[in-house]
């Protein structure tokens, strides 16, 4: 048994069976070991910016007796993997804006790609986003909570490579699909609802904090107060929303 958490599981099992793989920003190397071992990958790269976790990588490799079929490589991002060398890579475990970077740098070799998966920490908009304006379609999301933090994972392609007889061609997305996730949304995912229960909650104790606040503000503070206000009742709204139509 290859020792992954439910996160590591989820992001692993996004990729299809069969096909090789990339893992970018590797760790300990258990993703690739899995899907080497459970997803019949037929070849993996476990690839990571610091030789510390590919040193780490490289042992639990040798354990797993895989060293013909995982090699590992020093890489900033994706630069040292070659055009078309992987099927899918993987991106997770660190913030959207480094996942954006590490796109942007090698955007071509990922437009090339049968899919890559991505599970970004942090700016999750603001990788949607990023993924709609240079044509890349979410095909598939799944989200987990595990250790006591919510986790959204993505499967994406170059929308060209999709063919004219598939749905869901169009990349543009709507604000509740930019902020939860268009395929969460479709799939009424049971772990993206009792995450906006949450926020709505969350959000919804902010704007009361802050309608408390502006009250005895001082008149140089209100302008920025009423932005901040207007803004959490945007969000509230949309949160709001996307619950009712799921």
């Amino acid at each position: 048994m290859v020792p992954i958490s439910l996160r590591m599981k989820a992001i692993a099992d996004m990729v299809p069976a069969g096909y090789s793989v990339a893992d970018i920003g590797c760790d300990h190397g258990f993703v690739a070991i899995y899907l080497v071992t459970q997803k019949n990958s037929p070849r993996a790269i476990a690839m990571d910016i610091n030789e510390g976790p590919l040193i780490r990588a490289a042992e639990h490799i040798k354990q797993y007796d895989l060293d013909n079929v995982i090699s590992t490589r020093l890489s900033d991002g994706a630069v040292k993997l070659g055009d078309h060398e992987v099927d899918c890579a993987i991106i997770a475990g660190m913030g959207g804006k480094l996942t954006i970077k590490i796109l942007d740098e090698s955007i071509d070799k990922f437009k090339h790609m049968k899919c890559f998966v991505l599970s970004p920490h942090s700016d999750i908009p603001a990788v949607r986003e990023y993924l709609s304006s240079y044509g890349f379609l979410i095909e598939d999301e799944d989200m987990v909570f595990d250790e006591g933090n919510y986790y959204m994972i993505m499967r994406c392609k170059n929308a060209q490579a999709v063919t004219d007889e598939a749905a869901g061609t169009d990349c543009t997305l709507d604000d509740a699909q930019i902020a939860f996730g268009p395929k969460l949304i479709e799939k009424k995912h049971p772990v993206l609802k009792e995450y906006l229960g949450l926020e709505y909650e969350k959000t919804k104790d902010i704007l009361d904090m802050l309608q408390d606040t502006i009250k005895n503000a001082k008149d140089n503070k209100r302008e920025a107060l009423d932005k901040r206000i207007d803004d959490v009742n945007r969000r509230l709204s949309l949160i709001k929303n996307t619950i009712e139509n799921m």
